[in-house]
């Protein structure tokens, strides 16, 4: 379930409960005690207390589960990013280094916890974009290589490096600030409102509970446009 409010969604798979209805045994008036609770009357109409809370969506620090056992998801970023010896700003810093003249767009923790890397990618202020992996626990460059040069999308990110004003660093700061959490992945798009917006979206994973909280921030003015939280 998605409940949005005022902006930030929270998912959960955690049903709601059912309100609680209570229903009252009449005493009849000669004194005699009714032999029990009958049912409702096909006319009547049960009514919640008044004190009901409604229900609500799951907040990001409660358990996955009423057991508090962790969601797949979960277990799989607990065992991914401790195992990440090297962050995304050291990781971004060494594929500017095998692309010169670049600057970062794009940073995602992937690989399993043996094996744990960061796909990175660089551009061009023409748009051309140059992929690197960089291996996650020792910094080192493991793959380089540059994209198919189509045209139409060069023109459109190098349109987009031409408006941004925030760089990945101060996105994944603005990110951490409202949210204490490793950044796990951070890439330069199309801000989800459209406008000709140009956006940077931030994950940033809370270790006390795996969840994962997406930011999309204005690459212009660093505000948060929007705030998703997964609690899956």
């Amino acid at each position: 379930m998605d409940t949005k409010r005022s902006g930030v969604v929270t998912r959960s798979s955690r049903p709601s409960g059912p309100h609680t209805i209570r229903l009252v045994c009449a005493v009849a008036a000669a004194g005699a005690l009714l032999t029990g609770c009958g049912s409702d009357n096909a006319d009547s109409t049960a009514q919640p207390e008044k004190n009901a809370v409604p229900s609500r969506a799951v907040p990001a620090s409660a358990p996955a589960s009423p057991s508090g056992r962790l969601t797949m998801d979960q277990i799989k970023r607990k065992a991914l990013i401790p195992a990440a010896k090297v962050g995304y700003e050291e990781a971004l810093r060494a594929a500017v280094a095998a692309a010169p003249n670049s600057e970062p767009i794009a940073a995602e923790l992937k690989g399993t916890p043996s094996n744990p890397y960061w796909e990175t990618a660089v551009a061009a202020s023409d748009g051309t974009v140059h992929s690197v992996r960089v291996d996650a626990v020792s910094g080192k460059v493991n793959q380089s290589f540059t994209e198919s040069d189509d045209a139409y999308d060069k023109k459109r990110l190098a349109a987009r490096l031409a408006k941004a004003t925030v760089t990945a660093q101060q996105a994944a700061q603005t990110a951490t600030e409202k949210t204490k959490g490793t950044v796990s992945s951070l890439e330069l798009g199309d801000a989800d409102n459209g406008n000709d917006k140009v956006a940077w979206s931030v994950d940033v994973v809370t270790t006390d509970d795996w969840y994962k909280t997406t930011y999309e921030i204005d690459a212009t003015n660093r505000k948060v446009l929007h705030v998703d939280v997964d609690t899956d």
